[in-house]
């Protein structure tokens, strides 16, 4: 996978303010507030900020947490992790693999097969319907 380096004026010039704040600052957005949240359709979710493949629609689940959430992405290649001791807490961080992008978090209370959530941001992501 070819690796996407952009400056922040380059993405700036691409992104909303608020998903340059989520994707490129490591932003969350409120609660039950993206457009993906209770989303429904099948299809495949993308990052916003370079249209790389994350999740499917398949793997969508409905958590009650407020964010889109999954419990495996699109290949395991799709996505990098890392820890985060932000804000006091003990997290484990979700970026896109190509770009970087801040996507969300990833916990260990999801619903089988994995007992994986991934917790994503609305703001980081793009749709594709089938």
């Amino acid at each position: 996978m070819d690796r996407l380096f952009k400056s922040d004026e380059e993405w700036k010039e691409l992104l909303s303010s608020e998903e340059f704040e989520i994707t490129r600052r490591k932003g969350t957005e409120r609660a039950f507030s993206g457009k993906y949240n209770d989303h429904k359709v099948e299809g495949t979710y993308f990052c916003k900020c370079c249209k790389s493949k994350l999740f499917k629609s398949i793997h969508k689940f409905d958590s009650g947490s407020g964010w889109p959430s999954f419990f495996q992405p699109f290949e395991e290649i799709a996505i990098s992790e890392h820890e985060d001791l932000s804000y006091g807490m003990h997290r484990v961080e979700v970026t896109c693999r190509r770009c970087d992008a801040h996507l969300g978090h990833v916990f260990s209370d999801g619903p089988i097969p994995t007992g994986l959530r991934y917790c994503i941001n609305s703001a980081s992501l793009d749709f594709i319907e089938d």
